[in-house]
């Protein structure tokens, strides 16, 4: 059985990237996800609010009181996709159709995370040409594929798991 590597994507809601990342067999770590998580779950009890007792709290996990409310926010969504990271895939300097933008210093301070995180992190200048788009794709496609498929510690607890069934069996 194949497990898949965690991928995060930067710009965090571009489809582009999370189809590529998923093409190849691996999990996008995406915003989407993470908002449906929220405006699904049971957790919401004031919708226009789209936020739990429980998310400002998360958010000062990630970034310090003094910093502006948006960027605790939005860290209380992503912070728990960044401890999920097994690799990353950093697009830079994307247009404003790209990806959410959304605030700098939320994006630096998700750079920052992801980079000293000492996961496998492939970043690509946005491409501006048909060239370079293929160059683009390609540089994704090769980091993609030097991604581990299996987890060894998954593995041998599935290995373990099969003992005794065997074992049951004689």
């Amino acid at each position: 059985m194949s497990f898949l590597a965690k991928v995060f994507i930067y710009p965090l809601n571009s489809l582009i990237l999370a189809d590529l990342v998923e093409r190849f067999g691996h999990k996008p770590l995406t915003m989407m996800s993470q908002i449906r998580e929220k405006v699904t779950g049971l957790s919401l009890d004031s919708p226009p609010m789209n936020i739990t007792s429980e998310d400002p709290k998360l958010g000062l996990k990630y970034a310090a009181i003094e910093v502006p409310a948006g960027v605790r926010g939005r860290m209380s969504l992503m912070g728990p996709l960044i401890e999920q990271t097994e690799a990353a895939i950093i697009v830079e300097n994307p247009p404003a159709n790209f990806g959410c933008i959304g605030c700098n210093r939320t994006n630096e301070l998700i750079k920052y995370l992801i980079r000293s995180k000492g996961v496998p992190v492939l970043e690509v200048k946005y491409p501006e040409s048909d060239d370079e788009a293929r160059d683009f794709v390609n540089k994704i496609a090769e980091f993609l594929e030097t991604l581990p498929r299996e987890k060894p510690e998954e593995n041998e607890k599935a290995k373990e798991e099969g003992l005794p069934e065997k074992e049951g069996k004689e």
